[in-house]
């Protein structure tokens, strides 16, 4: 990963986005339980979710004894998910993750430096409007999935208005007024941090610059918001990645994500 020549400017935007990850964190969950170097983040009603059950290393947890800690504390649920959004401290819990029976992937996050959009075009919509294509293109993601894991994946988004002081759901339509893409965008004004989560377009409308329109407008209305810092997350070896970069997304850090089913 590249990072940009200012390591000092970088570093401190490296660390306001920790801190906004892991705030949001904290508000979205239900209840979260501490051990030192970490939380664990729950929702039961979401239990089939793990962006709503996981465990979050926000410290310097000893790498040893966390995957006994992860398994005490998730012991209720048939997965395990732990989230380390220093890159540091995910590459020394690696080896004992690794050998309790997890896999790794690396999301990167990515801060927009370029200039404010001009134009957006996408609006804000309630969650009913998206139910229907949210739906949709999660069983595109998971074809094997059942209506219970996709249901609970559809309606936890409703948790995340608990996560910032500002949460928006956008949406391109098409021109009979049909969901074509979406995004969230949470806004703490406190910090003057911004996230943009999530951002899918449905199958039918791919390639024709619905995305666009919705990552254009989420940056618009996070600059109005007063936001300074506005990122979002993508995996380190996928496409959009790319696609974000011509958009003026710069990689300042990175999560890794450890997994086991």
């Amino acid at each position: 990963m590249t990072l940009p020549a200012d390591a000092s400017a970088t570093d401190a935007e490296l660390l306001r986005i920790r801190g906004f990850l892991s705030a949001f964190t904290r508000r979205q969950a239900e209840r979260t339980v501490d051990f030192p170097g970490g939380f664990a983040a729950l929702d039961d009603a979401y239990a089939l979710s793990h962006g709503n059950n996981h465990v979050l290393v926000d410290g310097t947890p000893d790498p040893a004894a966390l995957p006994g800690v992860v398994d005490e504390l998730l012991a209720h649920l048939p997965h395990r998910t732990v989230y380390v959004p220093d890159a540091a401290v995910g590459r020394a819990c690696a080896g004992p993750l690794r050998e309790a029976g997890y896999t790794r992937a690396v999301v990167l996050l990515m801060r927009h430096t370029g200039p404010v959009p001009e134009r957006g075009g996408a609006r804000e919509v309630d969650l009913p409007a998206l139910r229907g294509p949210v739906a949709e293109s999660w069983r595109r993601f998971l074809p094997d999935a059942s209506d219970e894991v996709v249901g609970t994946l559809v309606d936890r988004r409703a948790a995340r208005l608990r996560g910032a002081a500002d949460v928006r759901f956008l949406a391109s339509h098409d021109e009979f007024g049909e969901v074509a893409s979406w995004a969230d965008l949470y806004v703490d004004p406190a910090t003057g941090v911004a996230q943009i989560e999530d951002l899918v377009t449905a199958e039918p409308y791919l390639g024709q610059g619905h995305a666009g329109v919705v990552l254009d407008t989420a940056l618009r209305l996070a600059a109005a918001a007063g936001a300074t810092t506005t990122f979002l997350t993508a995996l380190a070896d996928d496409w959009p990645r790319h696609w974000y970069a011509r958009r003026g997304f710069v990689a300042v850090g990175e999560v890794h994500c450890f997994e086991r089913a």
